[in-house]
């Protein structure tokens, strides 16, 4: 079955799929409930890595990483209310704004990370993946 999102990733090297249960003891960990549409690609792929479009890199981090990563990049301390879930690889962070009903994607530089650089990068995580792949810049 064909998901939303298959198309824009077809040149990134794909995980095994997460379990309900690496998904369930994330969000309970992380203490947020994950927009539908990235618990759905992470039931087809827990994180993946490559290229997207013709001219963007993209890393997305397994779910039963965010935590850790999360503390270890301080974004409690330099931008409260932010999830993050993967990189362009380089400066750039993507994830969650878990401020907005809609958790909105977001891009914000890992280096002087604060709530006042968080750019909007997609409604939901289908729109975000779509926007990448169109040759969206951050």
């Amino acid at each position: 079955m064909a998901n939303a999102f298959d198309k824009y990733l077809s040149s990134l090297e794909l995980n095994d799929p997460a379990s309900i249960d690496e998904i369930e003891n994330a969000e309970k960990t992380l203490e947020v409930t994950l927009p539908s549409s990235y618990k759905e690609f992470l039931r087809t792929s827990n994180g993946a890595e490559g290229d997207i479009g013709e001219n963007f890199y993209l890393m997305l981090w397994k779910v039963d990483e965010l935590a850790e990563l999360n503390e270890a990049y301080g974004v409690d301390e330099f931008a409260e209310g932010l999830l993050l879930i993967g990189s362009d690889g380089g400066d750039i962070a993507f994830g969650f704004d878990k401020r907005t009903a809609m958790m909105n994607i977001i891009a914000v530089p890992f280096i002087g990370m604060s709530l006042e650089e968080v750019k909007r990068a997609g409604g939901d995580f289908v729109d975000f993946l779509k926007n990448l792949y169109e040759g969206a810049e951050f």
